[in-house]
């Protein structure tokens, strides 16, 4: 088989009428400061950076704030209603973001339990349904369940973002079957969001057939946060590959690598 480069790049991210050269989202928060957080933005390869909105006071915009250390030219700003707990609060956040920031694009989050960080998907379809209305392009944080990220695609999300593992466990992909079935079903891109720990658990995500992986406290926690983003985003890249390249069988027996015919006696 002739490989050309066309086969070992990676496709770029499609997501409505965005192209995005990295399939890497990384988050803002946890970082010890801006200058190691850029660093691994940089590393990363990343193109699309999401920021907790609640955290953020969009009156200081201009003067300092998290979201002025983040260059504009370089990265769409992906502002996230994290902290929500109710169709209305996460509503009323991304109208006060577009407002002040002019930003349509949102990451939607309403939290169901503080402990578990797990979604309540009732009020996620209820404030994706007005989203999309409105305008927005709503990328929806849900649980690994095939039924609900089905109906938020055909609520109009632009893409879905299934969870991994709970937020921040660093648990990896733990039910790869419905992983599986969501990526088979879906047609808009799905995103890998929350529980990516290390690399292999990215190479993992993409492996399956997910389009992406958004991921914070992995890097921003880990020992070196810059070497981690740049070993995430090689870890996507190979995943990617690996996935279109068609892997042999799992086998049960050995499958001997040279031929047995023709030996020497």
């Amino acid at each position: 088989m002739t490989t050309t480069s066309s086969s070992t790049a990676v496709d770029p991210l499609i997501i409505a009428d965005r192209t995005f050269r990295s399939r890497l989202i990384l988050g803002t928060g946890k970082y010890t400061d801006h200058e190691v957080m850029n660093a691994a933005f940089e590393a990363a390869g990343a193109d699309m950076i999401t920021v907790a909105l609640r955290r953020v006071n969009l009156d200081e915009l201009g003067k300092g704030s998290l979201i002025d250390a983040i260059d504009p030219e370089k990265y769409l700003l992906l502002p996230n209603t994290a902290g929500c707990y109710t169709a209305d609060e996460a509503i009323r956040t991304a109208r006060l973001a577009r407002e002040l920031g002019g930003w349509n694009w949102v990451k939607l989050e309403v939290i169901g339990d503080p402990k578990t960080l797990f979604p309540d998907n009732a009020e996620l379809l209820k404030a994706t349904d007005v989203l999309v209305k409105e305008g927005f392009v709503v990328l929806p944080y849900t649980n690994d369940d095939p039924i609900v990220c089905r109906k938020l695609e055909e609520a109009g999300a632009a893409a879905v973002m299934p969870l991994g593992a709970p937020i921040g466990s660093g648990a990896g992909i733990r039910n790869r079957a419905n992983m599986r079935i969501i990526v088979e079903q879906a047609k808009v891109p799905v995103i890998v969001d929350a529980g990516v720990g290390t690399a292999s658990d990215a190479a993992v995500a993409l492996e399956l057939g997910a389009d992406g992986v958004l991921m914070n406290t992995g890097v921003a926690l880990a020992g070196d946060p810059v070497r981690m983003a740049r070993a995430m985003r090689l870890a996507v890249e190979a995943g990617w590959l690996a996935a279109r390249a068609g892997r042999i069988p799992v086998r049960l027996h050995a499958s001997a690598s040279s031929p047995v015919d023709g030996l020497i006696d």
